[in-house]
C-alpha cells in the first residue's frame, strides 16, 4: 500500500482520539487480489465500553458547543475529506473492491453529508407557543440526545459512516462507530481527518474488530448509548433492535431491499435503460438501493431487453483500480456463490438466461439478464445483492402496481412513464419510502433516506436528518 494510504490511518481502534491496539488482529484483504492490506486490532468488548465510557465524558463539552463552531469544525472535516479525495478513493477501492471512479464518486456523496449537516447544525432550532393563560411563556427546543453508537456495512464504507456521524455531530451528540470488518480501514481514516480538523477527542470513536455479536451488545445494551443506528440485512436489524428494548434508546434501522424497477409502454426507453444500468450496476449490484426485480410493460419487453442486453456487454469486469473497469468484485467468494445459486435455482425454475451466469470460483461474477422470471421464484424474493437483471412482465398499472409492491421491503423503487397523470398515480400506489421517476440515481445529501415495512425506520440526511439525533424539550416558564 502506498505510504501516502498509510499515513491516513492507523490498524488499530480509534478511542479518545487514541490508537488503540488488542492481542489479537484480523486481516483486511484487496477484494480483487486477495493480497492483505493491513492486519487490524482485533477488539474485544472491552473497547467498545471504553468508547462508550469517551464518548459519554466527551458530550458535555461537544454539546454545548456553540452550533456555529460545531459547523466550522464540520466544515474543516469536509474540506480535508476533499483534500485526500483522491487516496480516500484508491483505499475505498483496495478494501471493498468497486471500480475507483465509482469510489471517488463516494468520497464526495459521503463529503456531501458532513457539508449538509455542517450547514443544518445552524438550524436546530426551537419555538414559542401560546399559553393557556398571560403568566406562563411555552418554549420549545431541541437537544441532543447524547451518545449515538452506530453499526456501519462494507458495501459504502465511507458515506454510511458520514451521514450518521455527521448528523449525530451536528447535533451536539458524540458518536461510536462498529465499522464492518471487510472494510475498516475507510472508517479510520475519517477519524484520522476528523482529529486533523479539530474535532475534540472522543467526540468520534471507531471499534474494529470481528465479534460483531459482543461489541454490538455494547452499544445495544447500554444505558450511555440514547440512540443506536444501524444499515444492514433486516435479519440482523431484527435480532439489534429486540436488544435495545432493554433500554429503550432510540432506534433508526436501515434495512434491506428489493426495489422494482417498472417500465411502462409510453415511457423513453433508452432513458429507461440508461437508469437501470445506473440502479442495477453500481457497487456490482452491492447496494440495498439496487433495483432488484425488472418488471416490464409486454409491449415493450423485448426493445428493453434488447437495448439493455447491448449495454451489459459493454461492461468491463475486473481491479477496480484499471482505468476500463466498470464492474468490481463482489465482496468474498462466497457473496459470489450466494448469487450464482440464485441465478441457477431461477433458470432451474424455468427462467431464460441471455447473457453472463457463467461463473465457478473467485469474488467476480459476470453481469447477468433473466427474462421469463416469475413472481414465484426464489430470486424475485430474495435481495440478489449482484449483478444480476430479473425481468418479468405485466399488462396494466393494477398489475405492475401488485407486482411492485409484493415485498415484505420498502426501501427504494424506480419506474418510468411519460404520462404525468399515471406517474402522480402509480407513485401513490408504491410502498416504499423512496422512489425514483425517470431516474435510476436517487441519493442524495438533500432528500430522506430511508424505507417502511421490513426495511426499518428513520430517515438519514435531508431536513428530517437530524430528528433520529435530538428530542423535544417543552420548557414552561410561570409567574410572568
Amino acid at each position: 500500500m502506498k505510504p501516502a494510504l498509510l499515513a491516513l490511518f492507523e490498524p488499530a481502534s480509534f478511542i479518545g482520539g487514541e490508537w488503540i491496539t488488542s492481542d489479537t488482529t484480523f486481516a483486511v484483504t484487496n477484494k480483487a487480489s486477495g493480497e492483505l492490506l493491513a492486519s487490524v486490532a482485533d477488539a474485544p468488548a472491552a473497547h467498545m465500553t471504553q468508547a462508550v465510557h469517551v464518548a459519554k465524558s466527551a458530550f458535555a463539552a461537544w454539546s454545548a458547543l456553540p452550533a456555529i463552531e460545531r459547523a466550522k469544525l464540520l466544515r474543516k472535516w469536509y474540506d480535508l475529506m476533499l483534500a485526500h479525495s483522491d487516496e480516500l478513493a484508491e483505499l475505498l477501492t483496495l478494501e471493498q473492491g468497486k471500480p475507483l471512479a465509482e469510489a471517488k464518486g463516494e468520497i464526495s456523496y459521503g463529503a456531501g453529508y458532513i457539508e449538509w449537516f455542517a450547514e443544518e447544525a445552524r438550524r436546530l432550532d426551537g419555538d414559542i407557543l401560546p399559553a393557556n393563560n398571560a403568566s406562563q411563556r411555552i418554549y420549545v427546543s431541541r437537544q441532543p440526545v447524547g451518545v449515538v453508537g452506530a453499526i456501519t456495512p462494507w458495501n459504502f464504507p465511507n458515506a454510511m459512516i458520514t451521514r450518521k456521524a455527521a448528523a449525530a455531530l451536528a447535533a451536539g451528540c458524540t458518536f461510536v462507530v462498529k465499522p464492518a470488518s471487510e472494510t475498516p480501514l475507510s472508517a479510520l481514516a475519517l477519524a484520522f481527518l476528523a482529529k486533523q480538523a479539530g474535532i475534540p477527542d472522543g467526540v468520534i470513536n471507531v471499534v474494529t474488530g470481528t465479534n460483531s455479536r459482543a461489541l454490538g451488545k455494547v452499544l445495544t445494551a447500554s444505558s450511555d448509548v440514547a440512540k443506536f443506528s444501524f444499515t444492514g440485512s433486516t435479519r440482523v436489524g431484527k435480532l439489534l433492535a429486540a436488544d435495545c428494548t432493554g433500554t429503550m434508546k432510540r432506534l433508526s434501522m436501515e434495512l434491506g431491499g428489493n426495489a422494482p424497477f417498472v417500465v411502462f409502454e409510453d415511457a423513453d426507453i433508452d432513458a429507461a435503460v440508461n437508469g437501470a444500468m445506473l440502479a442495477k450496476f453500481r457497487n456490482a449490484g452491492q447496494t440495498c438501493v439496487c433495483a432488484n426485480r425488472f418488471i416490464i410493460h409486454e409491449q415493450v419487453k423485448d426493445a428493453f431487453v434488447s437495448k439493455l442486453t447491448a449495454k451489459i456487454a459493454a461492461l468491463k469486469v475486473g481491479n477496480g483500480l484499471l482505468a476500463d473497469t466498470t464492474i468490481g468484485p463482489l465482496i468474498t467468494h462466497t457473496a459470489a456463490e450466494n448469487v450464482h445459486k440464485l441465478v441457477t435455482t431461477a433458470i432451474h425454475q424455468g427462467a431464460v438466461l441471455h447473457t453472463g451466469g457463467e461463473w465457478t470460483t473467485g469474488n467476480f461474477y459476470p453481469p447477468t439478464l433473466l427474462t421469463d422470471v416469475t413472481p414465484d421464484m426464489d430470486i424475485v424474493s430474495e435481495e440478489i445483492f449482484g449483478p444480476v437483471v430479473t425481468v418479468m412482465t405485466f399488462s396494466d398499472d393494477a398489475e405492475a402496481a401488485a407486482l411492485a409492491n409484493a415485498t415484505e421491503y420498502g426501501l427504494a423503487s424506480y419506474f418510468y412513464s411519460q404520462n404525468i397523470s399515471r406517474i402522480h398515480r402509480f407513485a401513490d400506489a408504491l410502498q416504499f419510502g423512496m422512489v425514483g421517476i425517470n431516474e435510476g440515481a436517487i441519493s442524495n445529501p438533500a432528500a430522506p433516506f430511508g424505507g417502511v415495512k421490513e426495511s426499518g425506520y428513520g430517515r438519514e440526511g435531508s431536513k428530517y436528518g437530524l430528528d433520529d439525533y435530538s428530542f423535544i424539550q417543552y420548557r414552561c416558564l410561570g409567574g410572568i
